[in-house]
């Protein structure tokens, strides 16, 4: 961190110096080395280019004339690939330290280089200047003053060579040399482009050059302004679209080369930590876990092992966040070691650790070291050892198992993986019929699908007719506690469109008898994102973090409706536990509120992340419309639209 503090401090006090009118201090004398864009009298430009003897100078002075942004750009250049090699020294990369280590190295030859041509023969001059006490040789023009802040990049390439061994990070196998290619393509692309432009346009050049003439001047496009300010241009642009294609093809170039780098800088590191999943479900079956632990078995998820090997943390790297699933999967007594120990491996490897649906026993953990949390969501949770559905409060309920049995509508429990082919192929059909209708992305990352069902330790139970039609099916995931299995979780939840019409009551309550009858203590509906119960709503009103969840909340309630779902679960009467984030400090929340969109969302493309923020908008504007003209009227009944998304 302090090595990339440095190399920052190297790229942006020069650019601030050099861009200033009056520049002073140490750091303006490096503007000398890329950014020194001087300013022309217009009289001696007259009278330079009047003479023919000087048109290389005049053709210097008219460069510099013209230097406006893209040349300003290009003359940055170097700080600007400082800035990002800074990025990647903050996260620990062997790349970004290479990197680094060649763009001070070509400074720091500048620099030499100067100080040896420029400075050197007239230092006797100065310093006799100087004893004499000379009125107008500011400080800034003492010969120290000007040799020393030139060796900076001399310095900061012989510290950061000495420190090789705090970069230790690669990334995946193959990333550069993709990177490499990718560079190499773009750079090829926009020379043809460069030059097929430069001919169509080349009576907006002085001279009017040919075609081996722009070729021979490639090379000078990708290459900074202060680097070839001392060598007089073979071609110089008149028009404006000549201007454009002249400085636009090495600011594109640099623009696109900066950017994959950046991003090959934010893909995870190579580590060791494990995808083993069988490793995983041994620890899970041995250890305690919370009701979304089986989650954490699913693809996607990589793992952190506990030195002892008892324990683990499965967690998904997303813009440098490594979003950990849940608590740590351990014994009670070693859940602190694990979020420290969690906690190391992540700065180890730059990134920022935080907990998604974290427990409150993982919230007291995390607040004793000093970190930050916000409430995101309420788990529903339903105890099994006194459950009858008896009582008016459970009306619906009981209304939806006599209308099963009435209808002739049985509950059967299968396993996906060994259910008949008949059986699969109508699951399939309802997940493809309910995603067709919502018109929206599937979403992942703590919720599941049909891929998840192959597991042959979730739990299915279908509701079906005399013909064997399935009208709805709904997923039950273990959750082991100690080396036992404690209660099961709610996942997917399926209906068929024209089925049934209340199905999901129908399962779901047929399932917690069933369990219960089982010798099971409790089946988790599982967590609804973005509300509060009333208890937690009353006590958090008043917050920052309380305001926004109801405003994201109200927002994204007509596309996703989880206050409708809230609804629903409260017909069985659980009690909830609220789930936290939990995170380090409060600088981290929009990268980590990124990464949870994105581990939601998938690789779904940027036109489809559009159109689902557009259908957003559409929703709420009519659902704002709507709620103006209607009365206040009965709550409407759960039609399984949302389900549990």
């Amino acid at each position: 961190m302090l090595l990339a503090l440095c190399v920052t401090a190297c790229a942006v006090g020069p650019v601030i110096a050099g861009l200033s009118p009056n520049p002073s201090g140490p750091l303006s004398v490096l503007r000398f080395l890329f950014t020194d864009i001087q300013s022309v009298d217009p009289k001696v430009l007259a009278s330079t280019c009047a003479n023919p003897l000087n048109s290389s100078g005049c053709q210097m002075m008219l460069l510099q004339l013209r230097a406006g942004a893209g040349g300003i750009f290009m003359a940055i250049l170097p700080c600007l690939l400082l800035l990002v090699c800074a990025e990647g020294l903050r996260r620990g990369r062997r790349f970004a330290w290479g990197a680094t280590l060649v763009v001070l190295g070509g400074m720091a030859a500048l620099a030499v280089t100067h100080i040896l041509l420029v400075l050197w023969p007239t230092l006797p001059v100065m310093i006799q200047e100087q004893s004499v006490g000379f009125p107008d040789l500011s400080h800034s023009h003492h010969p120290l003053g000007l040799v020393l802040p030139l060796l900076l990049p001399v310095v900061l390439f012989v510290l950061i060579a000495g420190f090789r061994n705090f970069f230790t990070l690669t990334a995946p196998r193959g990333t550069y040399r993709r990177l490499g290619l990718m560079i190499l393509l773009v750079g090829i692309g926009l020379a043809v482009v460069y030059v097929s432009g430069g001919v169509a346009l080349s009576r907006g050049f002085t001279p009017i050059p040919s075609l081996t003439q722009f070729v021979a001047d490639v090379p000078d496009r990708f290459l900074p302004l202060g680097y070839t300010l001392d060598i007089p241009p073979a071609i110089f642009p008149e028009s404006t679209r000549a201007v454009l294609l002249y400085e636009g093809t090495g600011i594109a170039f640099w623009l696109v080369t900066g950017t994959l780098v950046l991003v090959s800088f934010l893909q995870p590191a190579s580590t060791e930590d494990g995808t083993d999943p069988a490793r995983v479900r041994t620890i899970l079956r041995s250890a305690s876990g919370s009701p979304l632990s089986w989650m954490t078995t699913w693809s996607g998820n990589r793992y952190w092992f506990t030195p002892d090997g008892r324990g683990y943390v499965a967690y998904r790297v997303i813009f440098g966040i490594a979003l950990a699933l849940g608590p740590p999967v351990a014994p009670t007594v070693d859940s602190r070691a694990g979020v420290e120990g969690f906690a190391r491996f992540c700065g180890d490897n730059g990134w920022t650790p935080c907990f998604y649906s974290a427990n409150r026993e993982l919230l007291g953990i995390t607040s004793a070291i000093g970190w930050r949390s916000m409430e995101i969501a309420q788990q529903a949770i339903l105890p099994l050892a006194c459950l009858t559905f008896s009582g008016r409060r459970f009306q619906n309920v009981r209304s939806a198992l006599n209308r099963a049995q009435k209808d002739g509508i049985r509950a059967e429990w299968v396993s996906y993986a060994t259910a008949s082919s008949r059986i699969r192929r109508q699951i399939h059909e309802l997940s493809e019929e309910w995603i067709a209708d919502q018109k929206l992305p599937e979403l992942g990352f703590t919720l599941g699908g049909v891929a998840e069902l192959q597991d042959p330790e979730v739990r299915c139970l279908l509701a079906l007719d005399a013909n064997l039609t399935v009208h709805a099916v709904t997923s039950w995931l273990p959750v082991y506690h100690e080396g036992t299995i404690a209660g099961w979780t709610l996942d997917l939840m399926r209906r068929r469109r024209n089925g049934f019409p209340n199905s999901m009551e129908f399962l779901i309550a047929t399932a917690a008898l069933t369990l219960r009858d089982e010798g099971y203590a409790y089946v988790s509906l599982s967590g609804v994102p973005l509300v509060r119960s009333v208890q937690t709503a009353d006590d958090g009103a008043s917050t920052a973090s309380g305001r926004l969840l109801d405003w994201v909340g109200k927002r994204l309630e007509p596309v996703y409706g989880f206050r409708s779902l809230m609804a629903f679960k409260s017909k069985f009467a659980p009690y909830y536990e609220p789930l936290y984030l939990v995170y380090p400090e409060a600088a981290v929340l929009p990268n980590t509120a990124n990464a949870i969109a994105m581990a939601y969302l998938g690789d779904i493309s940027m036109l489809r992340r559009l159109g689902l923020f557009r259908q957003m908008l559409v929703r709420h504007k009519a659902q704002s419309a709507s709620s103006t003209l209607r009365t206040v009227g009965p709550e409407p009944e759960y039609g399984g639209g949302v389900q549990g998304r």
